[in-house]
């Protein structure tokens, strides 16, 4: 378990406004050293806008905002050595190589090796994980649209960030390379203990990603949690089917186990072709946008987040 001196991001009533309208209107979690957090939400929704706050880029309107102790909006040279940024698109640099592009964005981190911060990737290693070795002396120009996703990956964590942030950072990658991102992503975390916060429009690959997932609708966090908990949570409910001498049914249950335990209890191996469907991360995240967008009651209970970062999805008459 976790404790909250391992908390490195710590945002309460985060609130952006332009002009007369909210982007952001009082967003409030929390994410400790090791986390994947996956943020989700319709376009608009304010998922790139909290990210620029994070990162330092935009000051907000209202609410506090701490990212490894400091406010982002002041932090100096020594704390953005702890961060690592993967922007949406990079189109600086087309006539570096790769390799000279990597060695020279390290150097800059060398400054602040002062036992606080992690030594940068050795370049030929961060190719490696990356999947770029072959391309090392390449022209950035010349690289395909997925390579330069994966360099701008690399770009992104060449000092070995204690926070990484990612706006869609799989936008143009092939399958391979999508897995190869996760695994790295596996790694950041399990084995750097780096904490990430990713945005994504791709939900399967939420699933796969994250340790908990917000999901934002009209510039508020509509929930917060695992994504089996924001399952169970929203839909509450399994689809269960199966033949008894070839005859097919489906019943709904909130108790599959027990209703499947009794399916056994009253015919046996007569039972045959079971499967349990249980709600995707899909019919979540569709169900909770629904809901905001219908102004249903339930999403303001949604809104209200536990310290622990459990899902509070709570059924309103």
């Amino acid at each position: 378990m976790r404790s909250i001196e391992d908390v490195v991001i710590d945002v309460d009533a985060l609130r952006m406004r332009y002009d007369d309208v909210d982007v952001l209107a009082g967003v409030t979690f929390r994410a400790r050293r090791g986390e994947v957090l996956v943020m989700l939400g319709p376009n608009g929704a304010g998922k790139t806008t909290t990210i620029e706050v994070l990162e330092g880029f935009r000051e907000p309107s209202a609410g506090s905002v701490a990212v490894l102790g400091a406010d982002p909006a002041h932090g100096d040279e020594n704390w953005r050595a702890g961060i690592g940024v993967v922007l949406q698109s990079w189109r600086d640099h087309a006539r570096w190589r790769v390799r000279e592009l990597l060695d020279h964005i390290a150097a800059y981190y060398r400054p602040y090796l002062d036992g606080r911060h992690r030594k940068p990737w050795g370049t030929d290693e961060l190719l490696g994980l990356v999947g770029l070795e072959d391309h090392a002396g390449a022209r950035i120009s010349t690289l395909s649209g997925g390579q330069r996703r994966r360099l701008d990956v690399a770009i992104g964590v060449v000092g070995r960030p204690e926070v990484l942030f990612m706006d869609e950072p799989t936008a143009g990658f092939d399958p391979a390379a999508r897995r190869d991102f996760h695994d790295l992503v596996h790694r950041l975390a399990d084995l750097e203990d780096t904490t990430v916060l990713l945005t994504t429009h791709d939900l399967d690959e939420a699933a796969k990603l994250a340790d908990r997932i917000l999901i934002l609708a009209g510039g508020r966090i509509v929930a917060n949690g695992t994504p089996d908990e924001l399952a169970r949570a929203v839909a509450g409910e399994s689809e269960v089917r199966w033949t008894v001498n070839g005859q097919r049914y489906v019943h709904t249950t909130t108790e599959s186990t027990k209703f499947v335990h009794e399916l056994f209890t009253q015919y046996g191996d007569g039972i045959g072709e079971l499967e349990v469907h249980r709600a995707s991360l899909e019919d979540t995240y569709m169900a909770l946008v629904r809901r905001h967008e219908s102004d249903d009651p339930a999403v303001d209970a949604a809104a209200r987040l536990g310290e622990a970062g459990s899902v509070l999805l709570e059924e309103v008459s």
